[in-house]
Parts: structure tokens; C-alpha cells; sequence
């Protein structure tokens, strides 16, 4: 249940429809969504503990702000370590790929129902699938935070939709790349399949002042 819970805030928050400021009341919050608040507390702390939201004594959790810079950061580590974690699995003798094909086919019938929130559980394990089979849990971990605490704004929009749409047929030709052993094609894959989102999440960010804040209070 705490993944749940964990799965469904982390969505809100990084797909933008629960803007900073907002909050997150874990009675109200385990109320709504028909469980204890030990799950919820514990979600919101995990959180927390990734940056996406502020203890706020007596009152909550605060979706914490994000800025330009922040974004533009995260996506130069997160190249840097992604790409390589790409390289690695290429290069690997023995590789176990099983599974990641079902997990592409995940997200691709999240982007055919038009589930966002879906669409974001998917890619999610997917990619953590995929940079775990490079075979160093210190990348997977690096990676996977860094992941958790990109703001995917934007994603709902049409240029977002559209991107979605496009990233699956990638997902499947990185696991082609990695099969063969094909280092020097998967790095720019890899990086594409990153910093196409940029224009689109850095928009978003822009004009997200501009947008009511939502509150779980």
C-alpha cells in the first residue's frame, strides 16, 4: 500500500498537477484514497527524503518548487549516467534482458489508453529494468533518483502526448542496441530518448506560475 500511495503522489507531483506549494495532508490524503495514514506518512516521507516535498510541522507535506536550473542540471547528470549505464549493459558478455520487451509493451498500451499515470509507472520500471542490467546497483541507484526527481511538466500536453508516442518505439530499439552489443548506437539513442523532453518539461516550468496550486487539505 505504501507503494501505492508512493506511486500515485510521486505522479501528481512530477507530471505537474500538483504544483509547488501545494499540499498534502495525510489524514485527508488517507481518507481520500480509503487507507491508514501510516502508508501515506511514510510515502510522503519517502518523498521527502527525494526532494519532492517539505515536512511542514502541524500542517503537512509541501510540493517543494523547481527551477529552471534544477531541470537543466538533472538532465545533464542524468545523461551522463544514463548514457553510460547504456554503454555498459551494450558491452556486457553475459546481459539478462528478459522481460524488458513485456515492460515495453507496458508502455506502450499506457500511451494507447492516453494514461498518463500509467504511462509513468511503466517507463519508470522499464528504465530501472534497463539500467539495472548493466550490473552496477550504484548507477541503478544514482540513476533512479535522479530520475524521481525530474518535474515532468508538460507531459500532458499535446507536444508531450505526441512525445510519449514516440519514445515507445525507442524503448524497443534500445533493448534491440543492447542484444547486439551495439555500444556506439545506443549512447545517442539514449540521449535523445533524454533531452528530447527538455523543450517540452522547460516550457511547462515557465508558465507553471501562471496555474492555480491544488491542495489535498
Amino acid at each position: 500500500m505504501r507503494e501505492k500511495v508512493l506511486q500515485l503522489v510521486r505522479a501528481e507531483i512530477i507530471s505537474g498537477q500538483s504544483l509547488p506549494g501545494a499540499m498534502y495532508s495525510v489524514p485527508t490524503l488517507a481518507a481520500d484514497l480509503g487507507v491508514s495514514t501510516t502508508p501515506v506518512r511514510e510515502a510522503l516521507l519517502e518523498l521527502a527524503r527525494n526532494g519532492l516535498v517539505d515536512p511542514m510541522r502541524n500542517r503537512g507535506f509541501k510540493v517543494t518548487a523547481t527551477t529552471l536550473e534544477d531541470l537543466r542540471n538533472l538532465f545533464d547528470v542524468r545523461e551522463l549516467v544514463e548514457v553510460r549505464a547504456a554503454e555498459i549493459l551494450a558491452n556486457r558478455h553475459e546481459k539478462s534482458l528478459d522481460g524488458l520487451r513485456s515492460l515495453a509493451d507496458d508502455i506502450r498500451y499506457a500511451v494507447a489508453a492516453d494514461d498518463i499515470s500509467e504511462y509513468l509507472a511503466a517507463d519508470r520500471n522499464f528504465h530501472y529494468a534497463f539500467i539495472d542490467a548493466a550490473g552496477n546497483a550504484l548507477l541503478t541507484e544514482m540513476a533512479m533518483s535522479l530520475r524521481d526527481k525530474m518535474r515532468l511538466y508538460g507531459i500532458a500536453s499535446r507536444a508531450g502526448r505526441e512525445r510519449q508516442a514516440d519514445s515507445v518505439r525507442e524503448h524497443f530499439r534500445l533493448i534491440e542496441l543492447a542484444a547486439a552489443g551495439d555500444a556506439k548506437s545506443i549512447k545517442p539513442l539514449v540521449r535523445k530518448h533524454i533531452r528530447t523532453w527538455e523543450p517540452i518539461f522547460i516550457e511547462a516550468v515557465e508558465n507553471s506560475g501562471r496555474q492555480p496550486l491544488q491542495s489535498r487539505f
